[in-house]
């Protein structure tokens, strides 16, 4: 039986840019805000924190940083995949010395793989560090997704701890659950599944929402631990327009507007993500008005 790495709400943090560099002092703000919210994790460097604009040499420091300033105060999870197994590997074992506690390593993309080969990859990875692995699987990403069979194959593995699950396949995540059980967790990684995924045993959610109202998101998750999931849904359900608006263009572009809309003013997304079309944004503005969001 293993341990999960977190249980409840991880916030999978945008990365605030600054005249085209990493602006460190406004992402050690934004850590603050969802710490001092209660939220359990962050995932730093995952696809909502633009990863895949970033050079090793700053997605390295950028992982680093976030360790550093975390301190120890909630988990911090590393987004450290790729589509080349080696690069994979130098992330993760880089991430391993920053002291992060848990590598989150998505499915390849654009080249893709066989079952086979995402057994290869991810275990080639997990046998070279120490640190406990997350996957993630998000074909509306990647293009391709886990099976079943090939889940209860890495679940054998002691570093291989759970699944960020996003393919919103439920009977996909159903038959992992009934038969990985305690050796393989899973986390949301759509937060309009969140409550529902957690009603048939799910761990939490790495959560885009929780950048916007990490206070919510973390009450949300933490009714549906102690079982009460009326009170949890409760709150799913409160937000589930403001989650259609947060992806109502490519993911991290909205939430980035929506967190300026705010006030917390963490620039614009790299291209060639951009802003968002000016419908698209009033549409986003109206739902955090209604929501109470807007800065004043």
């Amino acid at each position: 039986m293993k341990t999960p790495v977190f249980t409840g709400a991880a916030t999978a943090i945008v990365t605030p840019f600054r005249n085209g560099e990493v602006d460190f002092k406004k992402l050690d703000e934004l850590i603050d805000f969802q710490i001092d919210r209660g939220i359990d994790a962050i995932t730093i460097c995952g696809t909502t924190g633009e990863n895949s604009t970033q050079s090793l040499e700053e997605h390295i420091k950028t992982t680093d940083h976030c360790v550093k300033y975390v301190d120890g105060r909630v988990k911090v999870i590393a987004g450290t995949g790729s589509n080349d197994t080696k690069d994979a590997l130098f992330l993760s074992q880089e991430a391993e010395k920053s002291g992060a506690d848990a590598l989150l390593l998505v499915t390849p993309y654009y080249n893709k793989t066989s079952q086979l080969g995402l057994i290869k990859h991810f275990s080639y990875v997990a046998d070279r560090v120490n640190t406990p692995v997350i996957l993630y699987n998000v074909p509306g990403r990647t293009g391709m997704s886990f099976t079943v069979e090939t889940y209860v194959t890495l679940a054998k593995h002691p570093n291989i701890n759970g699944i960020k699950e996003a393919s919103g396949n439920f009977s996909l995540i159903s038959s992992t659950l009934a038969l990985c059980g305690d050796e393989l967790y899973i986390w949301s990684g759509n937060d309009e599944d969140t409550v529902p995924m957690m009603s048939i045993g799910a761990k939490g959610v790495i959560s885009v929402l929780a950048n916007v109202v990490p206070q919510a998101v973390a009450d949300m998750t933490r009714y549906c631990l102690e079982g009460d999931f009326k009170r949890g849904a409760e709150i799913q359900l409160k937000y589930l327009d403001l989650i259609d608006k947060l992806f109502i263009e490519v993911n991290p572009m909205p939430v980035k507007a929506a967190l300026n809309l705010m006030g917390l003013d963490v620039g614009e997304p790299r291209m060639p993500l951009c802003e968002l079309a000016p419908g698209n944004l009033e549409k986003l503005r109206k739902s955090l008005d209604a929501m109470g969001l807007l800065s004043c």
